[in-house]
């Protein structure tokens, strides 16, 4: 009855006190299956498709207008792909699909669920800092990420297909729209986000390990590019609905 909830009907606004992003190279033949049939894969030399994981500390986040104090704060790990959707005016859009969403808050996977198609799940998540080394960790999701902080200039990671950090930042999230689908009904969900002073500092990591990058059982998967960014204001736009017409 209460399923239009669901699709973003307000929009929101929320602090990021941290986001670290990693995005991995995958041969695009291979999540091609992965995305609903109004999407298409985001690729780099037409060869390479993207899967990024994104880790967020936030904070506030609320109906935008609420006061603060009514906010919620909590973790995020999210799974996107990168893709692109031409709309109903022919304008191509450039965004994220989501494959998975968690947090370590109860209300948020509550709430979430509420009003969002991302289908929350909550989860543990253990930080540490030792020296300039900082370490993310989910015993239940099976992930773990320790990465250095450094003022130095960060290699782009070994094997990486981008060339530069330049290259590597256009696969960096997050993007300008994230996309839903409603295969019964043929009705793509648009969600813009709206971002200020968004400078991602590249990363240095020196190990990982994500059992949901395991599942999907990929072959030839490379670490392309991993980015952090600190103390971001942030808000999404009410959702926009259209019938797709592929």
């Amino acid at each position: 009855m209460f399923s239009f909830l669901k699709n973003h009907p307000f929009a929101v606004e929320a602090f990021f006190e941290s986001s670290v992003v990693l995005t991995f190279a995958v041969p695009k033949e291979q999540i091609q299956n992965l995305i609903p049939e109004c999407l298409e894969l985001d690729t780099f030399n037409d060869k390479w498709a993207f899967v990024a994981i994104a880790m967020v500390q936030t904070t506030g986040l609320r109906p935008k207008g609420v006061p603060k104090i009514f906010g919620n704060d909590f973790f995020l790990i999210g799974y996107r792909v990168f893709v692109r959707y031409t709309n109903n005016a022919g304008k191509r859009l450039r965004g994220l699909y989501i494959l998975k969403s968690e947090t370590d808050s109860k209300r948020m996977q509550f709430f979430g669920n509420i009003f969002t198609h991302y289908n929350y799940t909550t989860t543990d998540i253990a930080r540490t800092n030792r020296n300039n080394q900082t370490g993310i960790k989910s015993d239940k999701s099976g992930f773990e990420v320790l990465f250095e902080t450094t003022n130095e200039e960060v290699d782009l990671p070994l094997n990486s297909p981008f060339n530069d950090w330049k290259e590597a930042r256009k696969f960096a999230g997050p993007l300008p729209f994230t996309f839903t689908y409603d295969k019964k009904t043929k009705t793509v969900l648009i969600i813009e986000g709206v971002r200020q002073n968004w400078t991602p500092k590249p990363l240095k990591v020196v190990d990982y390990n994500f059992s949901f990058l395991e599942t999907l059982k990929l072959t030839n998967i490379k670490l392309a590019n991993a980015f952090i960014i600190n103390h971001i204001p942030y808000h999404w736009k009410k959702g926009k609905q259209e019938q797709w017409n592929g």
